[in-house]
């Protein structure tokens, strides 16, 4: 059977749909990737750079011109999935050229999509052939999925709805099952790469990894800055994952560039970043607690989520104590909270099991 996976050309998008693709390809179907943007190993898959056209910057300048007041609301974390949807809806169409010519090349059976690469549902439709709508955030994908299909830049476009959904929520996050739709476990996956002896086994003290957004930008959410400012006055190892500057940091600070966040974050006490989906997600398969900085996008809804499950705590980015790195580390509620997801987690069916499902769909 031959498989394509759709995602958007950004690393947060592609790299969760990795270990279904690789799984695929180790079951014998012949697989490929259709994205931007690729890290340096996606597990050997075929993959195919749709991105040319795409330009997620000059696409958000364009819809907020259109749409000044959710814009405006989107700045503040409080625009719910109405800026993605204008957003991503836009954006879209820039890729369905590329990808309709690549999926003419390649004949897929079955597309695999991420809730905001439409395109994939767009060629499936013109191609008469199923689709599967992979959730790869912890906003629910069907929502994500109506948000873009129902938005300005789409009306009018012809968008069968998936033939199946995959979730990958952990149960005690999601508020109901979503229909047609079978659970997957969230397996981490940061493109690969070394990483450094030090960083896999334990330092003298609590080590916390500190990171950031691929995406710069305006209320990015980097917490680098305050977590420098605050960790001299905490008993603790701060490591800061690709940070925006290494000057004057105290001797409780070390830095390393990009690494395997799933390789180090079962070797951490804790986990500060950004409130990325594919963070969160990672920070809880490893049952460490968390401190998330709320934003635009999906950052808020991620942060307030761990917070009230109680895995986590969401501070904003420029507010971050010295209190609140000493409250991650010691507070046992956050921790137990984590590990109890991380079980969760870990409950959840492999990517491997899912694959008969795909095969029942494109009837391979």
């Amino acid at each position: 059977m031959r498989i394509m996976f759709a995602a958007a050309p950004l690393q947060g998008h592609l790299l969760p749909l990795v270990p279904l693709a690789a799984a695929c390809r180790d079951a014998g179907h012949d697989v490929i990737m259709a994205s931007g943007g690729f890290p340096p190993d996606v597990l050997g898959l075929r993959n195919a750079d749709i991105g040319a056209g795409f330009s997620l910057p000059r696409t958000a300048i364009r819809v907020a011109l259109r749409h000044p007041r959710i814009a405006a609301a989107e700045m503040r974390g409080v625009a719910g999935q109405a800026m993605v949807g204008e957003l991503f809806g836009r954006a879209n169409l820039a890729l369905v050229g590329p990808l309709l010519a690549l999926a003419e090349r390649e004949r897929p059976d079955l597309i695999v999509f991420e809730p905001l690469c439409e395109a994939g549902a767009i060629v499936a439709g013109r191609l008469s052939i199923p689709s599967v709508l992979q959730e790869n955030t912890l906003w629910p994908a069907t929502d994500l999925f109506e948000a873009v299909t129902t938005s300005t830049a789409l009306a009018g476009q012809d968008i069968p709805a998936p033939g199946l959904t995959i979730t990958v929520t952990p149960p005690s996050l999601r508020d109901s099952p979503a229909a047609h739709a079978i659970a997957m476990r969230p397996v981490p996956y940061s493109g690969g790469g070394p990483i450094p002896d030090w960083l896999l086994t334990p330092g003298d003290r609590p080590r916390v990894l500190v990171s950031r957004s691929t995406l710069k930008g305006p209320n990015d959410g980097d917490p680098g800055p305050a977590v420098i400012a605050a960790a001299e006055r905490v008993d603790a190892e701060f490591v800061l994952v690709r940070p925006a500057s290494t000057r004057g940091l105290p001797p409780n600070v070390r830095t390393v560039d990009r690494v395997p966040l799933d390789r180090a974050l079962p070797h951490a006490a804790a986990f500060i970043h950004h409130s990325g989906a594919g963070s969160v997600l990672g920070g809880l398969a490893a049952g460490v607690p968390q401190l998330t900085t709320p934003g635009a996008g999906d950052r808020r809804y991620n942060a307030d989520l761990l917070a009230r499950r109680g895995a986590g705590l969401a501070v904003a980015a420029k507010a971050i104590t010295a209190a609140d790195l000493i409250r991650l580390l010691t507070d046992d509620t956050l921790r137990a909270a984590a590990r109890q997801v991380a079980a969760e987690i870990a409950a959840m069916p492999e990517p491997s099991t899912v694959v008969t499902a795909l095969e029942k769909l494109a009837g391979g």
